[in-house]
């Protein structure tokens, strides 16, 4: 599984689109069919998007405007664990 930040955007509503690629069909049905957050499908390329409270965005911090990759890469990672932690329950 990768997991790459497809886009995102703070304003009025805060948001972090996750790119997912490389999972099985399984996978793919039983994200689908549990996680509560916004799902679209785009072959077997799975577009998740995330809200997120100006306190909680990933990218609100006056760090991450001077460190925006490795913030980027590390919201990657937390996803990538995450989504692999969620798909035990398979």
């Amino acid at each position: 599984m990768d997991v790459k930040i497809d886009d995102y955007s703070q304003g009025d509503k805060n948001y972090v689109d996750y790119l997912v690629t490389g999972l099985t069909d399984d996978q793919l049905k039983f994200i689908q069919d549990n996680l509560e957050e916004e799902i679209e499908m785009d072959g077997d390329n799975l577009k998740i998007r995330m809200y997120f409270d100006d306190n909680l965005f990933p990218f609100n911090s006056d760090e991450a405007k001077f460190k925006l990759n490795d913030f980027i890469a590390r919201e990657e990672i937390e996803m990538n664990v995450f989504l692999s932690s969620f798909l035990e329950n398979l």
